[in-house]
């Protein structure tokens, strides 16, 4: 089975942090649906899980026309009262009639499309993780896109952002491991400024964790990436060293207390992660970074208290 998803990830339109209860609030989605929320390691909270049917084409690599019908889940997610994420995936798998059957029999597989026909899962895999989402193909990317945008709609925001940012996506896909023993594994792209893709090998096991992963992936490569830009825009402008410092402000306000990789992943998905750490170093280039910053302000203090008394 053939698992499929994209997650989008952005600054929540809000000048100050959401408090857990705002924030649940915010996220209270669907009527009679419990929104999930934690406090620790650090205040983060889920929507509930949306359905949405689709019947189209699959993307392939080969450009093969491959039918799909049934249900994709999404939710949307906040951490730390400051970042948004809209998070959709589907499990594909072959249908057991060559025909299409009624809305029904597949509303009864929530989360789940069923191709009509033969396909292949790698040609699909493929397609999916392309640098553009194929016209009239499953586009899982709108509907994480839709997610957010609901969300930042929302009158519980003021729309003053502390800083201006821009999305990253994060396409990925999970093929089934031939060995129901082996330890996932994966591939992790920057294919562009703001799209990012991870190829997955994994048996076939809770979809939940690997939906966690790919999230926890997106949220912190969305803080490495933001964080970065800031830097870039701050500290090589003109103006004095206060000032550089200054411009900093919001990413020591909004962004380097939420860097907690994998703190509430499940272990049978944490070697990916663990590899991610090795190379390329997500963690050494974020504490590289976050060392800079430090240092910045060190040096302006400094530069403060030896500047003579008028």
């Amino acid at each position: 089975m053939l698992t499929l998803g994209e997650v989008h990830t952005g600054l929540l339109q809000n000048s100050t942090s959401l408090s857990l209860d705002r924030t649940a609030d915010l996220l209270d989605l669907l009527v009679g649906q419990r929104v999930r929320r934690s406090e620790r390691p650090i205040a983060y909270a889920v929507s509930p899980d949306e359905m949405t049917g689709v019947d189209c084409r699959l993307p392939t690599a080969s450009g093969r026309a491959n039918r799909g019908v049934g249900t994709v889940v999404s939710h949307a997610a906040v951490t730390g009262g400051h970042v948004l994420q809209g998070s959709t995936y589907t499990r594909v798998d072959r249908a057991p009639s060559n025909r299409r059957l009624a809305w029904s029999h597949y509303l009864s597989r929530p989360g789940q499309v069923e191709t009509i026909g033969k396909v292949d899962a790698r040609d699909v895999c493929q397609g999916f993780l392309g640098p553009a989402p194929q016209s009239q193909t499953l586009n899982l990317g709108a509907i994480s896109a839709r997610v957010v945008d609901g969300v930042q709609r929302s009158p519980l925001l003021d729309r003053r952002p502390p800083f201006r940012t821009r999305r990253t996506k994060l396409r990925w896909s999970v093929l089934p491991a031939p060995d129901e023993t082996a330890e996932p594994r994966g591939t992790f792209r920057v294919e562009s400024d703001t799209l990012r893709t991870l190829e997955l090998t994994a048996p076939a096991g809770d979809v939940q964790a690997i939906v966690e992963l790919c999230e926890d992936l997106a949220l912190h490569d969305w803080l490495l990436t933001t964080l970065l830009s800031l830097m870039e825009a701050s500290l090589t402008g003109t103006g004095t060293r206060a000032q550089k410092v200054h411009r900093l402000r919001p990413a020591i306000d909004c962004l380097l207390h939420l860097w907690m990789p994998a703190a509430r992943l499940d272990e049978s998905v944490l070697s990916v992660w663990q590899a991610l750490e090795r190379r390329p170093g997500f963690t050494r280039q974020w504490q590289s970074s976050v060392d800079r910053i430090r240092d910045q302000v060190t040096l302006s203090t400094i530069a403060l208290l030896e500047a003579p008394v008028r």
